[in-house]
């Protein structure tokens, strides 16, 4: 690495470390006004304070990182534009590209940490953060797994089953309140199920007290409802695949992501199917943000020569970030409604910003 790359690197890290913690800082401080009434009244351990806010860490460093990167760019090159040492650059015979060069790296190698951490860190701590904020809130202790149960309980199973559950027991893999919709290829309602209770005995879920709908292409009820006392319900699902529907999709990981797609693909929810394609999609292109908000900050940041358009371009920069930010959230909306396919809505915003950036490089003087 060349001695102007390394100080050119150096400024670019220290600003953004900087700024990760600086950031980091205001937010745990902000969030401890905001809950330590709670904290005081259910008399909340300084362990489980420090692991709340531990927890955090990866969120916060993902949702930062883009706006460091831009703070971290716009100082160090408006800083070497203001003290004439672009210039010194420029007339040693390096380009634009060249100068730049460092941050854009700088910038590929962030997003790919950011892509790392956000799929390999950020779903579990993003659990791990709301289990642990509705403990300090409520002041309950942690249940242990083989006694906990869950309540309204909903998931697609296969066979196009809508399945509703009121309560579900992990020590006895057993249900109550069940209400099962199976619906036909154009989303029509065919049976309703409904079992007070449900065992999974020997690899087969048994049902008991069970009154069985049967519907026609109108909706209308056929034929007079069946009550079994006891019958074996051929459901596919074990309570491990039950028990990984109460996972949100935002804290999935990639792979248990595009896992949990192809099953509801085999369910025929296609509405649902379509939004969590848009998310899957977003996974891999978010990180690139760091990558493109340091694009997008080059040029503006070449700008700041003097106080007065250091400071415009500063502003210019921002707003751009911004609206950067806003056609990706309007992206992703037209995606789910249906608009755009998922691939497009997760990049749109990404290829507009990146396509902006380039120009506004091109046209450096």
């Amino acid at each position: 690495m060349r001695i102007l790359d390394r100080y050119i690197f150096r400024s670019i890290l220290s600003i953004f470390l900087s700024c990760i913690l600086v950031f980091l800082f205001l937010y745990i401080v902000i969030d401890i006004f905001s809950h330590l009434e709670d904290m005081l009244r259910q008399k909340v351990t300084i362990e489980l304070v420090f692991k709340y806010y531990l927890s955090f860490l990866p969120m916060i460093f993902v949702q930062v990182s883009p706006i460091a990167c831009l703070l971290s760019v716009l100082y160090t090159f408006g800083r070497l534009n203001r003290e004439n040492e672009i210039i010194a650059m420029r007339s040693s015979g390096l380009s634009i590209v060249q100068i730049s060069k460092t941050a854009i790296i700088f910038g590929f190698i962030l997003s790919m940490l950011v892509f790392w951490v956000s799929d390999k860190f950020v779903p579990g701590s993003s659990a791990l953060t709301q289990k642990i904020k509705t403990q300090i809130e409520s002041g309950t202790k942690e249940k242990s797994k083989e006694s906990e149960t869950l309540a309204n309980l909903s998931m697609y199973g296969l066979k196009n089953r809508l399945i509703f559950i009121d309560k579900f027991s992990l020590a006895t893999n057993t249900m109550d309140g069940i209400i099962i919709l199976e619906h036909d290829e154009k989303q029509n309602i065919t049976r309703k199920i409904v079992a007070n209770r449900a065992a999974y005995i020997d690899g087969m879920w048994v049902f008991y007290n069970s009154i069985t709908y049967n519907f026609d292409e109108n909706g209308q009820i056929i034929q007079e409802p069946q009550y079994l006392e006891e019958e074996i319900m051929p459901i596919p699902e074990s309570p491990h695949e039950f028990l990984s529907q109460r996972q949100l999709p935002e804290n999935m990981s990639i792979s248990q992501l595009d896992e949990y797609i192809w099953r509801l693909s085999r369910s025929g929810a296609t509405t649902v199917i379509r939004n969590l394609k848009v998310d899957l999609y977003q996974r891999f292109t978010a990180p690139l943000t760091s990558l493109i908000i340091i694009l997008l900050g080059i040029p503006f940041s070449l700008r700041m020569k003097k106080r007065a358009t250091g400071l415009s371009s500063i502003g210019l920069s921002l707003m751009v970030g911004f609206l950067y930010y806003v056609l990706s959230a309007v992206s992703l909306a037209l995606g789910k409604a249906g608009v755009l396919m998922p691939v497009l809505s997760a990049t749109l915003a990404h290829i507009i910003a990146l396509t902006t950036a380039l120009y506004f490089i091109s046209v450096i003087p």
